[in-house]
């Protein structure tokens, strides 16, 4: 009787390295996801459900290093600055995700309007506060070695105020995308109230929907103690325009999730 042929060893240095550039894995960990999650609900994410939610969240800044690379481009530059940013968000709005970053980010300073209260006088901007509870700003470091992956993976790099802002990013949108989620298990499903379609300037608008395509959507399925991968495409369908950028988001994090378990 032989002895099987021995396998190969799948955690040394070359495998690493493939896992490190290759654009189907996601640079943002499951384990990273279940910590944010953490942060906002105490319920159970499943397996495929954090891998869906990295999936996305890698799509999205992925589209944003590679709008940002562009406008680099155009002046022969491979080092991405702030002001990259701000002309990919200008090109393309669905790029405008996590904005709750803008307001603590000098890159987005005097973009985002003036407030005033009722008497007509200027609210200050809001101080840094020392609460020790956990915040998606005072969380963003930790998305810091998934973006500079994503930023080695298109052949550019990125002054630390640009990589400031895209952690900030991250981790602001992955947080919103884990309330929406926690929200859609509370209710159990989404509650449809209409639908937004983004037309560019000059192109006919497109055909109403259909009458049926209004009725409510049924309702999930699944215990009202765990999020599931269904639960994340459900949030991100709320969490992004109806554009390419979300379709391609809801294609790519179903196919990161064919290899994993249900929970």
């Amino acid at each position: 009787m032989t002895a099987p042929p021995a396998r190969p060893d799948r955690s040394g240095p070359e495998t690493a390295s493939v896992m490190d550039v290759s654009p189907d894995v996601s640079p943002f960990k499951p384990s990273l996801v279940k910590a944010v999650f953490r942060d906002v609900t105490p319920m159970h994410v499943s397996r495929s459900a954090a891998w869906a939610a990295a999936s996305v969240t890698r799509t999205v800044l992925t589209e944003i290093i590679d709008g940002a690379r562009r406008a680099a481009a155009e002046e022969a530059r491979k080092k991405l600055v702030p002001g990259d940013l701000l002309s990919a968000i200008d090109r393309n709005v669905e790029l405008e995700v996590g904005n709750k970053w803008y307001d603590h980010s000098p890159t987005f300073r005097g973009l985002t309007g003036v407030l005033y209260d009722a008497e007509g006088v200027i609210v200050p901007s809001r101080k840094r506060s020392r609460s020790r509870k956990p915040s998606a700003v005072v969380g963003a470091h930790r998305f810091e070695a998934g973006v500079r992956k994503l930023l080695r993976r298109q052949g550019v790099t990125a002054v630390p105020a640009m990589v400031r802002d895209l952690d900030g990013i991250a981790s602001v949108f992955l947080t919103d995308l884990a309330r929406d989620a926690a929200m859609v298990v509370r209710e159990g499903g989404v509650k449809r109230f209409g639908t937004v379609t983004l037309v560019m300037s000059g192109e006919p608008a497109p055909p109403p929907l259909l009458k049926d395509s209004h009725r409510a959507r049924p309702a999930r399925t699944g215990d009202g103690r765990t999020i599931g991968m269904d639960d994340i495409l459900a949030a991100t369908k709320m969490q992004l325009f109806g554009g390419n950028l979300r379709q391609r988001a809801l294609t790519e994090a179903r196919e990161a999730t064919q290899h994993t378990s249900a929970g």
